[in-house]
Order: C-alpha cells, then structure tokens, then sequence
C-alpha cells in the first residue's frame, strides 16, 4: 500500500516534465523564448513569482480579513495608509533596483569584491532614507490620512495601521536590499523561502490577532510589523555569509572587513539608482490624488479601488519573476561584453511576459465578481468593485510587458529614461483622466481610464527605447573595467 502514493508521485513527477517539455517546445517554435533561454529565465523567475504572490497575497488577506471583520470604511482605512507605506516602500525598491544592476554587472565581471562594497553602499543610503521616514509617518499620522480624504472610521483606521507598521519600514529597506543582492548573483530561491515564510506568517498573525483576538486594524499591523522584521532577522544571516543549512550564503557577504565607504560606488549607485526611486516616488505620489478623487464619490469608492489595486499587484507577482530575470540575465551577458546575446535575452522574456500576462488577466476577467465578493457582500459594492478588478486585470498587460522591458534597461543601467516615461504616463495621462471624471459626467469612469493609461503609456514608451538599443551604450559606463581589479588589488 505505501508504494502506491509513491508510484503515483512518480508518475505525476513525469506527466509535469512532459507537459513542461511540451510548452517549452511550443513557445520555442512559435517564437516566443529559446528553449535554453526558458530554462535560464524560470530558473530566476520562479522563485520570484513565488515571493511576489506570498507577499502580495498576504496583504490582500489582509485586506479580506478587515473586509470581513469591520467593513468597508476600514477598508478604506487601510487603504490610505497603505498609500503612504508603500510610498516607502516604491523608495526602497527603486535603490534596491540600482543594487542589483551594479551586483549582477560586477559579479559577472568576475568581481564579488566589487559587488559586496555595492551592497554596503546601498545600505548606508537605505539608512540614511529610512529614518525621517519612519519618524514622520508615526508622528504626522493624523494629518497625513487627513489629507488625502480620510474621516470618520476611515480616518482612526487609517492612523491606527500607519503608526503601528511604520517603524517596520527599517527592516523593509533591508529586506529589499537583500533580496536584489540575492537575484544579483544568480539566487532568487533563497529570499523566496525566506520572504514566503514570512508572509505565511504575516497571514496566521493577522486571522489570529483580527479574528481570534478581536484587535482589528491594530492586530492587522501588528502581524504586519512583526513578520517583516523576523524576516529581515533571517535575511541577515545569509547577506553576512553563513548558510541556511549548506546553502544559501551570499557570494557577496557583507562583513566587517574591508572599507565600508567607496565615493566611486556610491556616486553610482546614486547615479543609477535615483532615476528609479524617482520613478517609483511618483508611482506612489499619484496614488493620494486618485484617492483622494475616490473619496469624493465615498467610502465604496475607495475601497473598490483599493480592491482593484491589489488584484493588480497580485498579478504583477510575475513581473517580480521575469523583471529580475530580465535585469540578472541582460546585466550578466553586458558585464561579459556581450551586447547581442545580451538583447536576445530582453527580447525573449518580454514576448514570454506577454503570453503569461495575456492569459492571466483574461482569467482574473472572467472570475471577476467571485473575486469581488471575498472583499465585500453589499451589491452596490460588489458592482463596484467587480468594475475595478476587471479594468485592473486589463491594465495588468501593459504592466507586465512593461515590467520586462524596464528590467532589461535597469541591467544596463539605463534607468532615467523609464522614470521619464513613468512620470509622462502617471501625470500627462492618468491623474488628467481621474481628475477629467470628477468634473464630468465620466465620473468613476476617469478612476477606470486613470488605471489603464498609467501602465499602457510607460509600456509603449519603454518599448520604444529598448528597440533603439541606447541602453546598451549606457551600460558601457557601469562595467567592470581591468583598471578596477588593478585598483583593488593596489589597496
């Protein structure tokens, strides 16, 4: 009896393989990604994707599970603090997008060195980021969701969650910068199971502190808090260069040896980073205005789209995955010297992007309202918000292909040329479609338009960059050169 679940383990291991071989085989011949590229490309991706849907599923769980327990004025609680929190975030996302463009650049010019005192600079900067941030969101709490609309119950929830995940933004930054330095080097897997655990975790803290104990939106912060900071305990552990049981070390450990400070590398990973915490600012800026217009048509409102965003960020869970990969894979081959190899790379895992994006969001559509309903059971919510996860599941598209294109460009270096686009797109297109429909009679219709052209004007614009192939002369200037080793080897 006990060989049977094991020969049917077996044979269900085979029919995977077969099924894998068989889409590999299909995209290869319909000109989607090499077969060789695939392999290199889900091996990076995966794990990332992975990370992604636990992170984001934790804090759509979170989001459901206030739905569920308290309504939807602490949805829209959550919703304008999250604003200011990921806000935070979107910065520590755009350095660590400069970390792991000069990592993966150095480490595959055969420099570790090099790559490890990246990684020390990038977290001087986050540090000295990170704490006004902190400093200000808990003691402006009030004032901050204020202004973009909150009162009432939506106002005291909103303080509640801000005050109480603050101070974990610390460990956040950290966390960020570990997990690229990580993909940098070629290792997604290892911040996968670590930041996955934690979210696992964040959704058993919060069902046990709002559902079991009653503490609402302070118990929904306080899961918050202290997942991400037991992440960030195990992260450390490996960025300093032990293992997680025989594997999982840095390559580039950071330790006490060595200089902490280098200018050169500073001044390029602000060079290159900049444009990206720029772009990522105004990404999260543009979010308060189109709340803001959301809380004039009320709370509903709000929450549908707050609803909308997250199914979206959901699905970007696969840009996690092939963003990286483009950035690792295009950022190896150009440290290397080689520029065509370099571009085939970007090209094969932005048509691969396409495909996955293509037939999720066709999914999320047809599942709609069930999706809506697991966040609220009013009808005149359900309608709402099933308008908002539709328009969200088609902006997905432009967002993942944009997502492949951006992390192909960020591997190069070349990073200020998507921060143009990003801002043309958020600020010439969306926020005048949100605001258009606050004084029309498109109405909510602006928020769909706003949602939909901040995504598809960035994915054009990007696309027509990287066609040009001026991001492969940008690179030029970040690579390892001989003069680097002859300076590291003279201290």
């Amino acid at each position: 009896m006990r060989s049977r679940p094991r020969r049917w383990a077996a044979r269900l291991h085979v029919a995977l393989v077969a099924l894998g071989a068989a889409v590999a085989e299909v995209l290869d011949r319909a000109g989607v990604i090499d077969r060789e590229r695939l392999d290199e490309t889900l091996e990076l991706a995966w794990p990332r994707i992975v990370t992604g849907f636990a992170i984001m599923s934790k804090n759509t769980v979170d989001l459901a599970i206030i739905g569920i327990a308290l309504g939807a004025n602490a949805v829209a609680g959550l919703a304008f603090a999250f604003a200011y929190w990921q806000l935070a975030k979107f910065l520590s996302i755009g350095l660590a997008g400069g970390t792991v463009s000069l990592v993966s650049q150095n480490y595959g010019g055969d420099r570790p060195d090099r790559a490890a005192r990246v990684v020390k600079q990038s977290l001087l900067v986050s540090v000295l980021l990170v704490i006004p941030i902190v400093v200000g969101f808990v003691w402006f709490a009030e004032p901050l969701i204020a202004l973009v609309g909150g009162e009432g119950d939506a106002l005291r929830f909103g303080v509640v969650y801000l005050v109480v995940t603050a101070p974990a933004l610390a460990f956040e930054f950290f966390n960020m910068i570990a997990s690229r330095t990580y993909a940098g080097v070629g290792d997604t897997f290892t911040p996968m199971v670590v930041r996955a655990g934690g979210a696992l975790l964040n959704v058993v803290l919060t069902a046990v502190f709002v559902l079991g104990a009653g503490l609402g939106v302070l118990g929904a912060g306080i899961g918050t808090a202290v997942s991400i900071a037991a992440v960030a305990v195990v992260l450390a552990w490996g960025m300093t260069g032990r293992s997680y049981f025989g594997r999982g070390a840095s390559p580039v450990p950071v330790g006490r040896d060595g200089p902490w400070f280098d200018a050169d590398l500073a001044r390029d990973l602000l060079r290159v980073s900049t444009p990206l915490m720029a772009r990522r600012v105004a990404e999260g800026v543009v979010v308060f205005p189109l709340l803001w217009v959301a809380a004039s048509f009320g709370s509903v409102t709000v929450a549908a789209l707050e609803v909308g965003r997250r199914v979206r960020a959901l699905l970007g869970s696969f840009s996690w995955g092939f963003s990286i990969a483009a950035s690792t894979l295009v950022g190896k081959r150009l440290g290397a010297g080689e520029e065509s190899l370099a571009t085939a790379y970007g090209r094969d895992v932005i048509r691969l992007s396409a495909v996955v994006y293509v037939l999720a969001s066709v999914a999320v559509v047809i599942a709609a309202e069930p999706i809506a309903r697991v966040f609220v059971d009013d009808p005149t919510a359900v309608a709402a918000t099933t308008a908002f996860v539709v328009v969200a599941a088609l902006s997905a598209v432009p967002l993942g292909i944009d997502g492949s294109v951006t992390g192909s460009l960020r591997g190069a270096g070349d990073t200020r040329w998507p921060f143009v686009a990003s801002v043309v797109g958020l600020y010439v297109f969306a926020l005048p479609a949100a605001l258009f429909g606050l004084v029309s009679p498109l109405g909510v219709g602006g928020l769909y338009a706003a949602l939909l052209l901040e995504k598809a004007v960035p994915a054009v614009l990007n696309g027509v960059r990287f066609r040009s192939n001026r991001w492969q002369e940008v690179s030029r200037q970040y690579r390892p050169s001989d003069d680097d080793g002859e300076a590291a080897a003279g201290r």
